[in-house]
């Protein structure tokens, strides 16, 4: 039986790691995670937030994911949006999932993000 989600896994195209570091671990707040050597020669990065973790990986053909896209709780969706809006990230609002507030917003490499908070 399935007990949790490790990790998230998105690609990205090579040589974008500063963007990422920029996005994620500076507009988002989460932090870096080393990763181990054998799989730091690929490229990419990971980030870690609380029990979130994403893995940002190279991919040869890369083509970002539009629809596909992990959903991140936050605590202060109207604080996060704020920053995303004042680091120039396009933020789409959408109340349309019954019991939260959530938006969407894309990664430096055109990735789809899902913000969520839980309403009330």
């Amino acid at each position: 039986m399935i007990g949790g989600v490790h990790h998230v896994q998105l690609a990205v195209p090579a040589g974008v790691e500063d963007a990422l570091r920029a996005f994620y671990g500076g507009v988002l707040g989460m932090a870096e995670v080393a990763k181990p050597p054998a799989l730091a020669a690929r490229g990419g990065v990971w980030f870690r937030s609380g029990s979130a973790e994403l893995h940002l990986g190279v991919e040869a053909d890369f083509r970002p994911a539009r629809k596909a896209h992990p959903g991140l709780l936050v605590a202060d969706l109207d604080a996060l949006v704020e920053r995303l809006a004042a680091a120039g990230h396009a933020v789409r609002r959408d109340d349309l999932f019954p019991g939260h507030r959530r938006c969407y917003v894309d990664d430096p490499c055109g990735n789809r993000l899902e913000l969520l908070q839980p309403a009330g």
